[in-house]
């Protein structure tokens, strides 16, 4: 009989900073002394405690005793207590997780991985902020996060809301409120028109030949036009929901990472 997984060291911790209070968990089995730490963005109306990550960083800690994983939530996102969405906010509270994780850790190495909005969020970053990390894994990312929320996520009656410049609802783990506003955001920062080329090679791409959310055509047209690897994931949906397919990927990424 197989035995259960062993659990994986965590903290709670908040990071305040300019009115933010950044919810955030911290995997690692030294909490004080780390020699490399991941970053770990994760998807549109998930959280923090995603089971995700905290598979992952069950595997980076099996390879890298002395590293760590630190997920957050994304304003108005698990425990967050924001009540309205935008892109900016996001952004200020991605800079803030690695400028405190920087201070407090000082890792030698900082790594990043982000999944559907966590990515678009990330590669935004990396246009406004620059690029902290050495290297960067992305799972089905969200390209095109405009079309993607108005076409697939949002229904025809949270849509006319937002047509009539009301607010509107929208989720999985947890429903968020959207605004015509955040909207807009989405539809000025548009990924496609970004220049990627200089981090290129820092970053790999893995999406589900079975995405039902994200259209693996278009982020593969992406990825060959910013000459970023990319590689399909046989049978994957947009949540690797299948464990076995889950660590596959995750064992490529740190792969990617270490090797």
């Amino acid at each position: 009989m197989a035995q259960p997984a062993a659990e994986v060291p965590a903290k709670s911790l908040d990071f305040n900073e300019d009115g933010c209070s950044v919810r955030c968990r911290l995997y690692a089995s030294n909490a004080r002394s780390l020699r490399g730490l991941v970053i770990y963005c994760h998807g549109f109306a998930g959280h923090k405690e995603t089971k995700a990550a905290q598979r992952m960083a069950r595997a980076l800690m099996a390879k890298k005793k002395d590293w760590g994983l630190l997920v957050f939530d994304w304003p108005c996102h698990g425990q967050d207590g924001r009540k309205k969405l935008s892109l900016s906010d996001c952004l200020q509270y991605l800079d803030i997780v690695v400028r405190k994780a920087r201070a407090l850790w000082q890792p030698e190495e900082l790594l990043a991985c982000a999944t559907s909005f966590g990515a678009y969020c990330l590669l935004n970053y990396l246009v406004r902020y620059g690029c902290p990390f050495g290297r960067i894994a992305l799972r089905c990312p969200a390209i095109d996060m405009y079309t993607l929320l108005t076409g697939t996520i949002l229904t025809p009656q949270e849509l006319e809301k937002l047509e009539k410049g009301k607010p509107a609802e929208a989720g999985f783990d947890r429903l968020i409120r959207i605004t015509p506003e955040f909207l807009a955001e989405l539809r000025e920062n548009d990924l496609r028109r970004m220049d990627f080329l200089p981090w290129a090679e820092q970053i790999l791409i893995l999406h589900g030949t079975k995405d039902e959310i994200v259209p693996i055509g278009s982020v593969e047209s992406f990825a060959d036009e910013q000459l970023m690897e990319f590689e399909p994931v046989e049978n994957a949906d947009h949540r690797f929901q299948d464990p076995k397919i889950m660590d596959l990927a995750i064992s490529r990424i740190l792969k990617f990472y270490f090797e």
